[in-house]
């Protein structure tokens, strides 16, 4: 009994490995949907200047990392620096503004606007710390204002 359903089950094995074998060579005759896409595609003009399009257009690029002054953004905590928490000489130590500029240099600036540059800090720092950039702004002034100074 047990050597008939041992048959059976190769048997039915055998006929289902058929069947995906003549499917597979079914498929392999039937020509790519990515060949008649291909295909479909214009050619251009031999005499003419083909322009090839872009990734994206132009009013969807954000800007690059040289087309604009620099980065900012808020640090609410305190700064800690080598394990001392930075203070600016007019007594803060919260609520920065920190700068990354195209040079790579970082300026801190405090709520009573004072600014200076940090040497302790650079780019690598700022873009460990910071999140995706969300607006751009034409102005230093306009930056502020959207982030609260």
């Amino acid at each position: 009994m047990a050597f008939r359903r041992r048959t059976r089950a190769d048997r039915e094995f055998r006929k289902a490995q058929q069947e995906g074998f003549a499917l597979l060579q079914m498929l392999a005759q039937e020509p790519s949907p990515f060949d008649a896409a291909q295909a479909e595609e214009p050619v251009a003009p031999a005499g003419s200047d083909a322009v090839v399009p872009d990734f994206l257009p132009p009013e969807f690029r954000a800007p690059c990392r040289q087309d604009v002054s620099g980065f900012m953004m808020r640090w609410d905590l305190p700064l800690v620096i080598d394990g001392e928490v930075h203070a600016c000489h007019c007594g803060a130590y919260r609520n920065w503004i920190v700068f990354n500029m195209r040079d790579d240099s970082v300026w801190l600036r405090c709520e009573a606007g004072h600014e200076a540059e940090e040497t302790r800090l650079d780019t690598a720092w700022y873009n460990r710390n910071s999140g995706p950039v969300d607006h751009f702004h034409p102005t230093l002034e306009d930056g502020l204002r959207h982030l609260g100074h």
